[in-house]
């Protein structure tokens, strides 16, 4: 009886440890609470601008408790001081994040190796490519070799860890942070194990293939994704957002300086109103604090500055367009080398731009040496040598001197052929010492003149 007992015993305390083990089992890993799924789209060039409107996006999304914020890359190119500190906050959020690179034909760049790596889950659409030709790490050539390298192992191990962490690739790493890597999601998926978690054509197919799968953020519990069908909640940008963002833009930056350029040379050449000069103040402005947020070399901007006043002065300086030329060349460099790319890769003035204001500077200078050309071959119409050829009427006998009325005034003239009678109308031949030398119009002329005049 007493072995019995034991053995009662045994299985009893078997059974109250499997119940623990089980119930330390089911706490571990809990059922995704209902919260919202956050999507916040992300365009054109990544600055400290848009990481602001990103901090602001997985905020809310942590303060609601959020199933998850799904961040979809579509973006141009990206600044590397900004996005590596946020690449670090998306792997630490207290949420799942989902990095999304879509739609198709986007290259997310150098903020998508980074994004993607820090991601709970990163996913790419068909068609779709992230990384650069050039280093990810951004590296001042002042700092010693030593110091260079440290660096770089920083940001490599960096990398690695979280792809490691999330058990993802991480072959390409060195390569991405040393040299520059560019992977399609072809290749991304196409290693073993992958560089990317997901492969979806839209959002629909994203949150299908998210569902049920276990994520555990930074320092909580494992959670199970509930993702399938349910609604995106988008967090959109405030107009304060929207406009710093649109202001960061390069494109948009190189606009909007040479367009108050141009309200400026108005001014300058109408001088008086003020209005286009302070429009111009606040376009340059403008364009100032969007490149405020971008890595541009000054040297460029002082480029286009010296590029309109080369345009401008061919106005007035007879160089037969050489000012234009030179002008426009001194344009074209400056705006294509106003982005540093090594600090901004795929950050730059777009082609059509610079396209379309090299066209409309050249239209506008050929527009203009032709009207002063044309004035050049037509008789001057003003002042004393305009009246040269004109008609004028004799108010006082020309004897062979006398008065004439000509433009609205008398003067004193001289006939070539003697006397002329008052009434009598002559043609002005030359001007000398403020007096007028009139011939008289022949018999047919005087009278056609006259029946014109009557009539």
């Amino acid at each position: 009886m007493t072995y019995c007992r034991w053995v009662y015993s045994l299985i009893g305390l078997g059974l109250l440890l499997l119940i623990h083990i089980s119930n330390s089992t089911v706490k571990t890993t809990h059922a995704q609470p209902s919260g919202p799924i956050y999507i916040v789209e992300v365009q054109g060039t990544i600055t400290n601008v848009t990481i602001n409107y990103l901090e602001r996006a997985l905020r809310q999304a942590e303060a609601s408790n959020a199933t998850a914020l799904i961040i979809q890359l579509n973006n141009q190119g990206s600044v590397l001081r900004a996005i590596r500190p946020f690449a670090a906050r998306i792997a630490a959020a207290e949420i799942p994040v989902v990095v999304y690179v879509a739609p198709a034909q986007t290259h997310a760049g150098a903020a998508g190796a980074f994004f993607l790596s820090a991601a709970h889950v990163s996913a790419m659409a068909p068609n779709t490519s992230f990384g650069t030709p050039t280093p990810l790490a951004e590296i001042d050539d002042l700092l010693t070799e030593q110091t260079q390298e440290l660096l770089l192992d920083s940001v490599e191990q960096q990398l690695h860890t979280w792809n490691a962490d999330r058990g993802r690739n991480t072959d390409w790493v060195n390569r991405a942070v040393r040299s520059g890597v560019w992977l399609t999601n072809e290749q991304a998926i196409a290693t073993n194990p992958p560089v990317v978690d997901i492969i979806a054509r839209d959002t629909d197919e994203l949150l299908t293939l998210l569902e049920g799968r276990t994520i555990q953020p930074e320092n909580r519990a494992e959670v199970q994704l509930q993702t399938l069908g349910r609604e995106l909640t988008p967090i959109r940008p405030t107009l304060w957002e929207q406009l710093r963002l649109l202001l960061a833009d390069p494109t948009v930056a190189f606009l909007l300086l040479v367009m108050g350029a141009v309200a400026i040379y108005a001014e300058l050449a109408n001088p008086g109103t003020m209005i286009f000069a302070g429009i111009g103040i606040v376009l340059i402005l403008s364009a100032l604090v969007g490149m405020l947020s971008l890595p541009v070399r000054w040297i460029s901007v002082a480029g286009l500055f010296l590029a309109f006043m080369l345009v401008a002065m061919d106005l007035y300086v007879p160089s037969q367009g050489a000012l234009t030329v030179v002008g426009i060349v001194v344009l074209i460099v400056s705006a294509l080398t106003l982005v540093d790319t090594v600090q901004a890769p795929n950050a730059f003035v777009a082609l059509w731009a610079i396209m379309l204001v090299v066209l409309i500077a050249l239209v506008v200078v050929v527009a203009s040496i032709w009207l002063i050309l044309r004035t050049r071959t037509q008789p001057i119409a003003t002042g004393q040598e305009g009246m040269l050829g004109r008609l004028a009427e004799v108010r006082q006998r020309l004897e062979p001197e006398g008065m004439v009325f000509i433009e609205g005034a008398l003067w004193r003239a001289i006939s070539e052929d003697g006397e002329v009678e008052p009434g009598e109308w002559v043609r002005v031949m030359a001007i000398y010492d403020l007096r007028l030398v009139v011939r008289r119009l022949d018999a047919d002329d005087d009278a056609a003149h006259r029946q014109a005049f009557q009539s």
